[in-house]
């Protein structure tokens, strides 16, 4: 039975926007590298299972190398990205908000990338979001942040990998469905940030059980649940509604993390959230210049009836004189001459 389109959109934020959470609790117990690296590894394991159990047929080469730079962009250049920013001491939700900028710089690159004209509304949108975006940031700031200055700059960068997956994705000579894309992002990924963990020395994991529970979370939640309803929702809506449906991952997130950490929100975080839903709105709602031209322009009369030149039947009745409301036509029948 399909997913309802209603279903796709709660399900993309409410698992897209718990990857924030599961990032803050797998960063206080280990390295990002070392949770990125656990992560992938189990995601990859559990997902190649159910793979296999479904017996599903061996993608062709071309897909599999396609699908495998979209992985390393949606996941390794994403998640990395917002792990090493939230370890580094970045808040969840000031991750989320500037990662959820893709809408605006989706809608600046649609008409490049995807043949949309973008409309001067909409960079003026993009202004918007910055600018609300630079408010939260300076709120948190002020309030005597914990991460280096350019610590802020890597949510920017996995935004831009997560884009650049999206476009791709929709460009791809050869798609293949969530249940068979997904697990070989994620075989991709653990490939990638072993090496990486391995590289720093940081693969052994921690013997607490808060790690291993973070781990848990991210792979139910984030990937399975995150990845499997973005890229559905992708696939149906497009690049630019399921972006939309990403920037509502702000403030959820700042509600799983007053409800989880005690994090609430200043009032300059508030502000520039309440900016960047402008911006977003200028950006992405499309008017209706027919609806419009409707309401403001003169009514249009009644269409005319067709004039067009008919030879008549001689057997039919011909009408004749005008006609008064509520009275019937006057009837003329035809005669016809004998010969």
């Amino acid at each position: 039975m399909p997913i309802s389109a209603a279903v796709t959109a709660i399900g993309l934020v409410v698992m897209w926007s718990s990857g924030f959470i599961g990032a803050e609790l797998g960063t206080r117990e280990a390295a990002a590298d070392t949770l990125l690296m656990w992560r992938f590894l189990a995601a990859a394991a559990v997902l190649g299972g159910v793979w296999a159990l479904l017996g599903r047929r061996r993608p062709r080469p071309r897909a599999i190398a396609e699908q495998a730079v979209i992985g390393a962009l949606s996941q390794g250049g994403y998640l990395g990205g917002i792990v090493w920013s939230v370890g580094l001491g970045v808040p969840s939700g000031t991750a989320a908000l500037i990662a959820a900028l893709q809408p605006l710089a989706a809608g600046a690159l649609a008409g490049r990338l995807l043949g949309e004209t973008v409309s001067p509304r909409q960079w003026a949108g993009l202004a918007i979001g910055l600018g609300g975006v630079t408010l939260v940031v300076q709120g948190d700031v002020s309030a005597g942040p914990a991460a280096p200055a350019w610590a802020y700059g890597l949510p920017f960068a996995a935004m831009a990998a997560l884009l650049a997956a999206s476009f791709l994705e929709r460009r791809v000579r050869a798609p293949l469905e969530p249940v068979d894309a997904i697990p070989l992002h994620c075989l991709v990924s653990a490939v990638l940030f072993t090496g990486v963990a391995v590289a720093g020395g940081h693969a052994a994991p921690p013997a607490g059980g808060g790690f291993w529970a973070a781990v848990a979370w991210t792979v139910l939640l984030s990937t399975v649940g995150g990845y499997g309803f973005y890229w559905l929702s992708l696939r149906r809506n497009g690049v630019t509604r399921t972006s939309a449906l990403i920037y509502l991952t702000p403030p959820t997130t700042l509600v799983w993390a007053y409800a989880m950490f005690g994090d609430a929100p200043g009032w300059t975080a508030l502000a520039g959230m309440a900016v960047c839903v402008i911006g977003v709105t200028a950006a992405t709602v499309r008017h209706r210049p027919d609806a419009r031209r409707a309401r403001t322009g003169p009514r249009l009369a009644d269409p005319e009836p067709d004039r067009t030149w008919r030879t008549p039947n001689p057997a039919e009745p011909r009408r004749t004189g005008p006609t008064a409301r509520g009275q019937r036509p006057t009837e003329v029948t035809p005669q016809v001459k004998e010969p």
